[in-house]
């Protein structure tokens, strides 16, 4: 399974972005979809995530300001940003567990992430 990210970019504070992930290759089914950043010298964080039924913003810096959506028919997921700060300049990062068949066990996939910056 590959993933494609794209939408990042330089953006200037309180501007927005829209992220995309779409999987491609072998998926017989999607479970979840997530999206994670990483600030230079800081950890990978959950921002969002998408199960087969329901999505969910996670990190508190960004609720109110960030949205996760998937398209289950495109095998895509989606990161709205609104309201941008510059402590959101981060690598984004999706990850998505899959499956090939529906008698093997998912697996784990990352995008290679898309640089977001946002200029003050």
């Amino acid at each position: 399974v590959q993933l494609v990210e794209s939408g990042g970019g330089l953006v200037q504070a309180g501007g927005s972005l829209r992220l995309s992930c779409v999987a491609s290759g072998t998926i017989y089914s999607i479970n979840s979809m997530e999206w994670y950043r990483q600030a230079p010298g800081k950890q990978r964080e959950l921002v969002a995530h998408c199960s087969s039924g329901s999505c969910e913003t996670y990190a508190d810096s960004v609720k109110g300001r960030f949205s996760i959506s998937r398209d289950n028919a495109k095998n895509t997921v989606y990161l709205q940003m609104n309201s941008l700060k510059p402590e959101d300049t981060a690598g984004y990062y999706c990850r998505v567990e899959s499956r090939a068949h529906s008698y093997t066990t998912y697996s784990t996939y990352w995008g290679q992430g898309t640089l977001v910056t946002v200029s003050s």
